[in-house]
């Protein structure tokens, strides 16, 4: 086999968002394939430690790992030093940026430090001092886990009754709880591929907000694209998620979320492995752009080499 066809889509796993990685995993291998490439899916939650998963890697000799691993696993770094130190190249950004921007309250405060509007937030850590911090906060309130993906964990809160089961909750994945102030607004999200800002994608639910049941069942979310802004609103918040992309030093793609407001963008986190299901943004913004999906893994693929 020609080692230069020869890829391993990294998938699956064991975090929270190992049902969306399975999916992104499957539409990978699909257009790799058509496009000729040999591929190879190893699914890390049947590998039995980091030892066995890089042995079944280099076995199959690949000149790339495609990184569909979602979630923690995938996405602090981890995956990332494994495979430099065995020097395997991989798509996506390297161990430290992915390791900073799992960090949503980290990350947040260097962004708030480049003058770009962040919501307000606290990290707390004790349970009985969120009770009280609460009391001063006023409402509607976001409570998060500081490092999870896909609104997993996530709570709108509109009084202090809803505070305990949405402290349980973000428990669930995190031992470090987000307050973090509500912004009323628009939902946006732009796409960085190749060092350059795909159309801007504006998210409507038909009700609620954007949590894990509207991103992932088809209907109960409309997608804007691009999203109606003027082309002075256009230009600023591109260049506000090339700022943050290059700031952290991404490698070549990633997708920054944003709330706005009507007169500032709202800075909210950094996805350095974005999905690839039928669902998923990043390919939304691409065909916007008129780069199909085939098109779009391969640019990834490349510019993750150059990289």
């Amino acid at each position: 086999m020609e080692k230069l066809k020869k890829i391993v889509i990294l998938f699956g796993g064991f975090s929270e968002e190992k049902e969306i990685s399975l999916i992104s995993g499957k539409e990978i291998e699909k257009s790799l394939k058509e496009l000729g490439y040999i591929t190879k899916m190893i699914d890390h939650s049947i590998s039995k430690n980091y030892s066995e998963l890089i042995e079944n890697i280099i076995d199959f000799e690949p000149f790339i790992v495609f990184n569909a691993l979602h979630g923690a696993e995938g996405e602090d770094g981890r995956i990332q030093a494994l495979l430099d130190l065995h020097k395997i190249p991989y798509t996506g950004s390297g161990f430290r940026a992915s390791a900073i921007l799992m960090d949503k309250f980290l990350s947040s405060e260097i962004v708030k430090s480049m003058d770009i509007p962040v919501p307000d937030k606290l990290l707390i850590k004790d349970d009985l001092l969120i009770e009280k911090i609460i009391c001063s906060c006023s409402f509607p309130l976001v409570i998060k886990p500081n490092d999870s993906g896909s609104s997993m964990g996530i709570s709108i809160v509109n009084n202090e009754s809803e505070v305990e089961n949405a402290v349980q909750e973000a428990r669930k994945f995190s031992k470090d709880i987000l307050l973090e102030e509500y912004i009323f607004g628009r939902e946006l999200t732009v796409t960085i591929l190749n060092q350059k800002a795909l159309p801007v994608v504006e998210i409507i639910t038909n009700s609620g907000w954007y949590d894990y049941i509207n991103k992932y069942t088809k209907g109960k979310t409309i997608y804007q694209t691009p999203a109606k802004l003027s082309d002075k609103e256009t230009k600023q918040i591109q260049q506000y998620a090339l700022e943050i992309f290059n700031n952290f030093g991404c490698k070549s793609y990633g997708r920054i979320d944003f709330r706005y407001d009507s007169e500032k963008f709202y800075f909210l986190e950094v996805n350095t492995l974005p999905g690839m299901t039928p669902l998923s943004l990043t390919p939304m913004a691409a065909k916007e752009a008129e780069i199909d999906f085939k098109e779009l893994l391969e640019i990834i693929i490349q510019s993750s080499l150059e990289n």
